[in-house]
């Protein structure tokens, strides 16, 4: 495709979450197609909102926790089988809150905390190879000031 050609392209602007507390990792289990898989808390930009408002957002929807952003993490491009595009933004945090009572997204099995070796060990269950790739950065020390993501009014 092209924009010459009169064509529009553009890819799903997503947004992750590395949360970690007493080195464990904030984990949801989704369904995905009837398969039950492990992802951040994540999900899509939506419109008029910030990349770092999605992130928060995501997090207490998909989770019920409420979380302080710590830092980026990296932008991540990825092409799935289907042929769409993903560019995702990760972003890490710590808990601040819990509200057990809040409903999860649909399709959120459940919220649950993993060591890095559990998750590591369960790839096979991974969302896509971004849920991988973002943990390890964050465990590796990447880490830029929230400042670099910014949007202007």
């Amino acid at each position: 495709m092209s924009y010459r050609e009169g064509r529009f392209w553009q890819p799903d602007v997503t947004v992750a979450t590395v949360v970690v507390r007493d080195g464990r990792l904030l984990v949801v289990e989704e369904r995905v197609n009837g398969s039950l898989v492990l992802n951040q808390p994540a999900g899509h930009l939506e419109p008029d909102e910030s990349l770092v408002d999605a992130a928060l957002r995501e997090t207490r929807e998909e989770t019920g926790w409420d979380v302080r952003l710590t830092g980026f993490i990296g932008a991540y491009q990825w092409k799935a089988e289907t042929g769409r595009h993903y560019l995702r933004f990760a972003f890490c945090a710590e808990p601040v809150a819990h509200d057990p009572s809040r409903p999860l997204d649909t399709g959120i099995e459940r919220a649950v905390w993993m060591t890095p070796a559990e998750l590591d060990a369960a790839r096979a269950r991974h969302r896509s190879p971004l849920v991988w790739r973002v943990v390890e950065d964050h465990l590796s020390g990447r880490r830029h000031p929230l400042s670099m993501v910014q949007q202007l009014a």
